[in-house]
């Protein structure tokens, strides 16, 4: 998609967001896997995150994925590295979406070393082109574990609104997300 510095991070390396490709299904595999564990590892049984882990990420997941027409997913290298990705799909949303033209952030994940470097906000900044532009969409929600405050925060500074709540399972362990919204360029602000 482009190449750029992100401004006032004279650390931060040359960032690069480009729609990932079958030939991507490994490495995405991979590094989704880690990213999540990662993220949420410590709060689960380690029974339902492997369980998880299985189901949810691998090769054959991501190549589905990949060539799925109502998924994109957007991979952020910096200095030639992955550093973060972003999925954005055409799913059906909880009642409590009630926006138009609704577009899912399935997945938004920065890996440890570059959080809190502006790659998360220029990430998303792409996920919204993604969703206006490729899926015609006015309104792009997500889910979010209630428990995850960091992210909950990051979201709520993104002009995300907190809408109501949906189940998620992580192996067997129903756990509760809040489901946020927020109105995609263009487009009448949420209800």
């Amino acid at each position: 998609m482009e190449t750029m510095t992100v401004p006032g991070t004279a650390v931060l390396p040359t960032l690069r967001i480009r729609q990932a490709t079958a030939v991507d299904a490994a490495a995405l595999a991979i590094f989704a896997a880690r990213t999540f564990e990662e993220t949420y590892g410590k709060d689960n049984r380690p029974e339902d995150l492997a369980l998880h882990l299985a189901t949810a990420f691998g090769p054959r997941q991501q190549a589905a994925e990949l060539a799925d027409p109502h998924v994109v997913t957007l991979l952020a290298h910096c200095d030639g590295q992955l550093a973060a990705y972003a999925q954005v799909r055409r799913a059906v949303p909880p009642p409590c979406v009630a926006g138009r033209a609704p577009i899912e952030l399935h997945r938004l994940y920065i890996d440890r070393p570059w959080h809190g470097r502006g790659v998360s906000q220029r990430l998303l900044a792409e996920v919204r082109t993604v969703a206006a532009v490729q899926f015609g969409g006015a309104t792009l929600w997500l889910k979010v574990w209630e428990r995850n405050a960091r992210a909950i925060a990051f979201y709520a500074k993104s002009a995300f609104v907190d809408v109501g709540v949906a189940d998620y399972f992580v192996g067997t362990d129903r756990q509760t997300d809040r489901v946020l919204v927020s109105t995609l360029a263009g487009s009448a602000p949420p209800p």
